[in-house]
Parts: structure tokens; sequence; C-alpha cells
């Protein structure tokens, strides 16, 4: 199951992907309502373009959000991949083999306990 667990930072980006696609499809569905009801159609295309821009606003609220964040992050090496990657609060996921890390010491393991679940 950790296969699909990610970091807080891909999280963000990932909400913030859905919901510029979510609004990409709002205004193309929105355009697609004159094809469908002709001159009808008109305020059915107003409506989804304004909620299509709306959407597309938050994601780009939560991108910048998730650059701030990123500017304030710790950054480490990871003790499995060896990788570089940043921690968001006190504990985090790796960005690049998911594995859990943590800057507290009362909740850090020793790693034998990973040895013992293989």
């Amino acid at each position: 199951m950790t296969k699909f667990k990610t970091s807080k930072a891909s999280q963000f980006r990932t909400w913030g992907l859905f919901l510029m696609l979510g609004g990409m499809f709002t205004m193309i569905l929105g355009t697609a309502g004159v094809l469908w009801m002709g001159e009808n159609g008109r305020i059915f295309l107003f409506i989804f373009l304004i909620l299509g821009i709306i959407l597309s606003l938050g994601s780009t609220a939560i991108y910048a959000f998730a650059g701030v964040l990123s500017t304030s992050a710790v950054t480490l090496h990871c003790p499995e991949c060896g990788k570089k990657t940043q921690i968001l609060g006190t504990s985090d996921r790796c960005m690049y083999c998911k594995t859990m890390l943590t800057l507290d010491p009362s909740m850090a393991t020793n790693g034998d306990e990973k040895q013992k679940d293989m």
C-alpha cells in the first residue's frame, strides 16, 4: 500500500494538477454547450467558463502555496535511496522511494525493525 503514499509537496502538486485539468474540462464542456444548443447555449457557456476559471485560479493558488512551502522545507538525503528530498513538517515521505522520514528523535526507528519485516 505504500506505493500510493506520497510526500506532502507531491500531494499539493497533484491536487493543483487535478484542479487545472478539471477547470480546462469544465471550460471545454461549456464551449460544447454552444455547439449542442446553439444560441440558447450561451448561458451554459458563461456559467461553465466562469466555473472553469475559478478552478484554474484555485489550481494556481495551490501551486503558489506549494512553492512557498518548498522554499522553507528542510532538505536532506534519504537513507534508503540516497537522493536529496524535502521534508515538510516533522515527518514526511521521501519523494522518490516513499520511505517515511522524520526529524523528531522520539518517532525515529533504528532501522532494525525493517529487517525483521522482511
